[in-house]
């Protein structure tokens, strides 16, 4: 059972737009449908679907476990860039999906994982994604921590709720800057005309971007950008939001793309945190991959 406190902000929001901010891969249908059915409480009372939220309400959110799906572990190659007991982390190439979803149960990082580690992965995210912490995008490529026992699950993702992990990405974004550095702070949220899509919006979660202007290539820019939150899509929102889409970007970006790419050209190069176990700060740093290179390489000429 998941717990949700009501801060001031989100006083007198209705209950399933909260939580369609709150929980990620899940529909207000779907969520209309918990409620129906006596899975979200506020204050261990039932409630419909258009409660407005009071300040110090507690919601319980109990998702059922789904069907049972067969999870299969597959002997697909992993660039390991360290492991131990209690955690692996890896460099995830781009095009790679992080865990499966109903309909699409192979070819993932878990399954990978589950391969390489067996049962040695924690099992606190349930059986579609066991091991995992946090994600990135298919498209996006890059350096990841997953767990391999509860203790590790919960002391990371202790971190990433208090933002004290280090997360810095690459990535090549359309036109120029005025500056060389800035910070983006805004609150991002369900975009109100594409449910599927995440947008700058006023009643969002805070989310804080910082960039980096690290080469001008003419159209484009090579940015280095460090997440303080770490929101769905926060990168790539931000980026467009303040008129740099980046490049490959067709959701957030020019539809009409210049190069025939195979998504946002973004990478998590740089992760650093606190071994939930050991107590150790641990960093990790990343080679921008081939297909990153390439297109900078062709900008550049």
């Amino acid at each position: 059972m998941d717990i949700y406190t009501v801060e001031d902000r989100d006083v007198n929001r209705r209950i399933d737009l909260f939580l369609n901010d709150e929980i990620e891969d899940i529909s207000r249908s779907a969520l209309h449908k918990l409620i129906e059915k006596g899975n979200i409480k506020v204050k261990g009372k039932n409630v419909n679907k258009n409660y407005k939220l009071r300040a110090g309400d507690t919601i319980e959110v109990q998702i059922p476990q789904p069907e049972t799906v067969e999870i299969a572990a597959e002997d697909i190659p992993l660039d390991i860039l360290y492991e131990d007991n209690d955690i692996i982390v890896v460099n995830k190439p781009q095009n790679m999906v992080v865990h499966p979803a109903p309909g699409h149960c192979n070819g993932t990082l878990v399954n990978a994982l589950m391969y390489h580690c067996g049962k040695n992965l924690s099992g606190i995210n349930g059986e579609l994604r066991p091991g995992i912490v946090h994600r990135i995008d298919k498209d996006t490529s890059g350096v990841l921590v997953a767990a391999k026992s509860d203790t590790a699950h919960r002391g990371l993702s202790a971190q990433l709720a208090e933002h004290s992990m280090k997360r810095i990405y690459n990535a090549l974004v359309y036109n120029g800057f005025d500056s060389d550095e800035g910070t983006i702070s805004t609150n991002i949220g369900r975009s109100p005309n594409d449910r599927k899509k995440m947008a700058v919006v006023k009643d969002g979660r805070n989310a804080v971007t910082h960039y980096r202007v690290l080469e001008r290539l003419g159209k484009f820019t090579l940015v280095e950008l460090r997440l303080e939150t770490g929101r769905t899509h926060q990168i790539r929102v931000h980026m467009s939001h303040i008129g740099h889409p980046l490049l490959g970007d067709s959701v957030y970006g020019p539809k009409k793309q210049l190069f025939n790419t195979e998504g946002q050209i973004l990478h998590a190069k740089v992760l650093g945190f606190i071994h939930p176990v050991t107590g150790k700060y641990m960093e990790f740093e990343t080679e921008l991959p081939d297909y990153f290179v390439k297109i900078l390489e062709h900008l550049r000429q």
